[in-house]
């Protein structure tokens, strides 16, 4: 049959590999779940236990799909389960399955093929019964069973929508648009800001990478505040990517705004930026956005002295000064051509992140350039 097929198509069947019949059929089985079809030959069907050089063949068509398959097996097959990844070695991206997902997905896979990490995709929703219970309780209730029919619906409706996004995925794998990286997937009901949070405590990935809508929505729709409550709470270096900025390859930036905050901290800052973004040939920009204070500090003079220091201990980067009028500050950031901005952020309270939103709230929801935030 496949034979036939493949001469009505004006194509013909190659040997992509020979291996023993129990390789080969595990093999055949990946190719088959990607849609490649294949058939095996010289098996010995009287005792195929010993079986040896069992060609596996495919359609010549499906040559480079299958090449690509096999030389990165490792990361399909990892994809078919949930294994979690080990300490530090992971780049943690959040997904709600939508477009800037994806693209923070894409950048995530470029950091991860220049630093050896693998990648976990994590995807939290909140059950609306369980809502539906808090809200109408002056005390939560712990009666609300989990295990409804309702939740049951819902917890494999969200396992099948994180299912379509590997597979999109797996084809940019596929395709060659994104190098092949292993990576696995979590899907877990919570509340979403607090399930990363917690996920990144526990498991202290190496880096987060999260999309965000472009600045007219965020604004709009008050799009935005997982990604917010994220880098306010979490202490691990989180980026974030614009769902109108096309990453070709975030690993190739040639132009970074360093917001300083003028103390010893945007030292270990632009140290940890530099591990984070090795062997690259870019102009870092560092820019202060003065504020009363400064005056008496003389923040331009240290702005200057900051900027000699990095010249002197960082040789092989470019770095410049920047002077931003504070009453034009929006103005003058969005006519910025940098590739990326890079915030050194403080811990701060609940009253000063409501009252007095951070540098990163401003950036994260009026500009949309990707953003790189450094607790410190």
């Amino acid at each position: 049959m496949l034979q036939q097929k493949a001469n009505q198509n004006e194509d013909r069947l190659v040997t992509l590999a020979i291996h023993t019949l129990e390789y080969a059929m595990t093999l055949k089985t990946l190719l088959e779940s990607e849609g490649i079809s294949v058939e095996l030959h010289n098996v010995n069907l009287s005792n195929p236990t010993l079986s040896a050089g069992v060609r596996v063949r495919i359609l010549e068509k499906d040559l480079p799909l299958a090449l690509r398959i096999v030389e990165n097996k490792e990361v399909f097959i990892l994809t078919q389960s949930n294994k979690e990844l080990g300490h530090g070695e992971t780049i943690l991206v959040p997904t709600d399955f939508s477009d800037h997902s994806l693209e923070a997905a894409r950048a995530a896979f470029f950091i991860a093929s220049r630093h050896n990490c693998e990648i976990v995709f994590l995807h939290a929703y909140i059950d609306p019964a369980v809502a539906r219970d808090i809200q109408l309780r002056d005390v939560y209730s712990f009666d609300y069973k989990a295990d409804s029919e309702e939740s049951k619906l819902l917890a494999q409706n969200e396992k099948k929508a994180m299912s379509k996004f590997i597979d999109k995925i797996k084809t940019l794998i596929k395709s060659g648009k994104i190098p092949a990286i292993k990576f696995s997937s979590i899907t877990t009901e919570g509340v979403p800001e607090e399930v990363i949070v917690n996920y990144a405590k526990e498991k202290d990935p190496y880096l987060i990478v999260m999309g965000t809508r472009d600045a007219e929505r965020k604004e709009r729709e008050l799009i935005g505040s997982v990604t917010a409550e994220v880098l306010d709470s979490c202490r691990n270096v989180t980026m974030t990517i614009p769902s109108n900025y096309k990453i070709d390859n975030i690993n190739n930036l040639s132009d970074i705004t360093f917001f300083a905050n003028l103390d010893q901290n945007d030292i270990l800052a632009i140290d940890t930026l530099l591990r984070y973004l090795p062997n690259f040939n870019a102009t870092i920009n560092i820019v202060h956005i003065s504020s009363k204070r400064d005056v008496l500090l003389n923040a331009d003079r240290a702005v200057t002295n900051l900027v000699d220091y990095c010249r002197k201990n960082y040789t092989t980067i470019k770095f410049n000064k920047i002077k931003i009028d504070p009453h034009l500050i929006d103005q003058q950031i969005e006519s910025t051509k940098s590739q990326l901005f890079v915030v050194a952020s403080r811990k701060r309270n609940m009253i000063a992140r409501i009252f007095n939103p951070a540098l990163p709230h401003r950036l994260l929801f009026r500009i949309d350039i990707p953003m790189i935030v450094i607790p410190v």
